[in-house]
């Protein structure tokens, strides 16, 4: 009996919670590009790069914080508007173009840093430096998880490796560290020293968790003021119902092979990030709050094309194209897309001068993220940047910005997320963008 009904006790870390209001999004799908795909190139169209090419930019703008004043180096790629929003999207996205009217197009968003691994932690944190907890951190500590055989907090990186920065992208920071991202892994086993020695039985195990937590609870009533033990004792439980849930979310027997074709498990350029999304859905669907797919490994990001744009932004925009499209549509067949935020973004875009042979150099001061579903206006594009996409001009949105709107849809005040001693979020918590909420 000293385990009875532990994976839903309210001194759970993970037990569900109620939300400061009503929310519209249960769970949140966060896609992000790591590398820093170009803006420009694939979702801000900017023709008067073509009136301007080969010419410096600062004969066009005011080049204040630029690292690069190369000529300036129109797409390669083709645009058209879609559907009844008239949304652009670079040619590099045919499948995601056609449902891109069921998204708010952020056209006009900012960060402070051109390197690498500082932006991610600002896209992730709200902060350019680590020891601060996460974004999904932040939704697990406020809301729990609705499923109490899995974290609330899942992060699926590159099938070739992880960021850079590594764990503090998804880290808890200050907060618990119950609340930190779970990483499961795209290939081979999902989570690493998850499963039991190949000589514990199930029964041996359960008597060793039975027998510690008996004496773990001993202790504590010993030493009432450790309440981080009742953390500890049910991450051990949590661990243990994992090795039966994690596996069967994995497993795609009981998928129909439309749904298989849909992610683009067809075809092998489409089927990683395929496999990636349709566990997120699956994820998603089993209560989980927070999953991260995190697209491009490598120490800076596949989608850094400091040379050579033209030929990877079309090998990594086809590589995400079908499986992007296919969970939004799959989300809507199955009812989940109105409670589901599906948010798309990166650390930074690229800047509208040309570098090496044909590429883009970092730019933070202008760059796109989009997001659908959970509450989100479709077909809506709010913001933009000058018409050469140097700096954001109309409606500017510090990335933060994006975190307080996500965190509104959740049902949360990012105000009463602050932690006493702790700064939550920079630029006062961020601003609820009002314009792209239902």
């Amino acid at each position: 009996g000293l385990l009875a009904n532990a994976g839903t006790s309210a001194l759970s870390p993970l037990a569900a919670r109620p939300a400061h209001f009503a929310p519209k999004a249960k769970s949140v799908i966060f896609l992000f590009m790591y590398g820093g795909p170009s803006h420009i190139d694939l979702f801000d169209h900017k023709p008067a790069l073509k009136k301007f090419a080969g010419k410096k930019v600062s004969e066009s703008v005011d080049t204040k914080g630029a690292r690069s004043k190369a000529g300036l180096f129109p797409s390669p790629y083709k645009f058209e508007r879609h559907g009844e929003s008239g949304h652009w999207v670079s040619d590099r996205y045919p499948n995601l173009a056609r449902v891109i009217a069921k998204t708010a197009m952020l056209r006009g968003v900012y960060g402070h840093s051109i390197s690498h691994a500082p932006a991610l932690f600002e896209l992730n944190t709200g902060q350019l430096r680590t020891g601060f907890p996460s974004l999904g951190s932040w939704v697990t500590y406020g809301l729990g998880s609705h499923n109490q055989d899995l974290p609330g907090f899942v992060v699926m990186y590159d099938y070739g490796g992880g960021p850079i920065g590594g764990a503090p992208n998804w880290g808890s920071g200050f907060l618990p560290g119950a609340f930190q991202g779970t990483p499961v892994r795209s290939k081979g086993t999902p989570i690493l020293n998850l499963s039991r020695p190949g000589k514990l039985d199930q029964d041996s195990q359960r008597q060793l968790l039975d027998y510690a937590a008996h004496l773990n609870r001993d202790h504590r009533e010993r030493h009432p003021a450790e309440a981080a033990l009742e953390a500890r004792i049910e991450s051990f439980e949590l661990a243990y119902r994992m090795q039966t849930s994690v596996p069967g979310v994995v497993n795609f027997d009981s998928e129909t092979e439309a749904t298989k074709k849909l992610y683009g498990f067809d075809q092998k350029e489409t089927k990683p990030f395929g496999q990636q999304l349709l566990t997120a859905r699956r994820f998603a669907e089993r209560g989980v709050r927070f999953i991260q797919i995190m697209h491009g490994s490598g120490a800076a990001g596949a989608w850094d094309q400091h040379s050579n744009l033209k030929a990877k932004h079309s090998e990594l925009a086809m590589q995400v194209d079908r499986p992007v499209a296919g969970l939004l549509k799959d989300l809507k067949l199955r009812g989940l897309l109105d409670e589901t935020l599906v948010v798309f973004a990166t650390e930074f875009g690229r800047t509208p001068g040309s570098q090496g042979a044909n590429g883009r150099d970092h730019h933070p001061y202008g760059f796109s993220v989009w997001m659908a579903g959970g509450g989100i206006r479709g077909g809506i594009a709010h913001g933009t940047t000058d018409e050469i996409g140097f700096h954001t001009e109309e409606n500017p949105h510090y990335v933060t910005d994006v975190h307080a709107t996500l965190l509104h849809q959740l049902g949360l005040e990012a105000e009463r997320m602050e932690v006493p001693g702790h700064k939550r979020l920079e630029a006062d918590f961020g601003h609820i963008i009002k314009d792209i909420i239902v």
